[in-house]
């Protein structure tokens, strides 16, 4: 499995910031109301179908509040959802458990919402080869987990952050202007200045702006708005020479049809700018 950036320690801190955030002086209901030595069984239960994803980040929740608190997953990330099915149950202390629930669901219906959202777009384009993949429009201080929950739902990830890759976009090509051989000179030189195990993608508006990009021996080329058919025609033109990215207002309906130009990759920000939370809650049983 590639490595993702959610890492335990990433995950424990970013969990740990949310339930401080939840309670910050504590949870004033359960002081008053719970008796302190309630205890509380409880099942994570899906509510609609979907694909799992942030089930172990719900159990750093609960752990995190009480690491006394017993969390059993029945399913993984990445496992597929029906109305009513057990994610994982959940024993411990009542004040404890029911600190930890709404983080531990934010956490898992957001994610899980992305995965579903990421499994229907693959699913579009199953059998042409094509990858989907994410883009940086992801919510401030949880790119990591977003992305994570676009690979348990089958996609793969573009470039984390700024820092990994050069991409030059159309604000990029803007500063350099129209001319074809100053921009073909700039990635040149941006290229002789890079390692040779960093990527160099640049995006296109234009079908007039490829050949000076490929003239500069990039690695990918981004065709951005493109109709169908100027697409068919950019692939033809790139012609194996670079990887081909189809991006731009691409919607669930007419991905297909993109994937069938030719292209080799679709990003798609709706994976995770767009979601809707999938529904999961939490049914909890107290034993006094």
């Amino acid at each position: 499995m590639i490595p993702s950036p959610l890492t335990e320690e990433h995950l424990a801190t970013t969990v740990a910031a949310a339930l401080a955030e939840d309670a910050p002086w504590g949870d004033l209901t359960g002081e008053v109301l719970v008796p302190a030595d309630a205890r509380a069984a409880a099942v994570l239960v899906a509510r609609e179908p979907g694909t799992l994803c942030g089930v172990r980040v719900a159990e750093a929740a609960f752990r995190l509040v009480d690491p006394a608190t017993t969390v059993d997953r029945v399913l993984d990330d990445g496992a597929l959802l029906e109305p009513g099915a057990v994610v994982a149950t959940v024993e411990g202390s009542a004040r404890s458990v029911l600190r930890a629930e709404r983080v531990a669901l934010n956490f898992a219906q957001r994610m899980s919402g992305i995965a579903t959202q990421t499994r229907a777009y693959v699913d579009a384009v199953a059998g042409t080869g094509v990858r989907i993949v994410d883009t940086r429009k992801t919510t401030p201080g949880l790119r990591a987990f977003e992305r994570y929950a676009v690979v348990c739902g089958g996609g793969h990830n573009h470039r984390f952050s700024l820092s990994d890759a050069v991409m030059a976009k159309d604000n990029h090509l803007a500063v350099l202007g129209d001319d074809p051989e100053r921009i073909t000179a700039a990635l040149r030189a941006a290229r002789e200045r890079l390692p040779h195990t960093v990527h160099l993608e640049v995006e296109v508006d234009r079908l007039d702006q490829i050949d000076a990009v490929l003239a500069a021996g990039v690695d990918t080329i981004m065709l951005d708005n493109f109709s169908l058919d100027d697409l068919r025609t950019g692939v033809e033109k790139i012609d194996g020479r670079a990887l081909v990215e189809a991006s731009g207002g691409i919607t669930r309906e007419g991905i297909r049809e993109v994937a069938l130009t030719g292209v080799d990759l679709i990003s798609v920000g709706a994976l995770t700018h767009s979601v809707r939370a999938l529904d999961l809650g939490l049914d909890v049983e107290v034993a006094v």
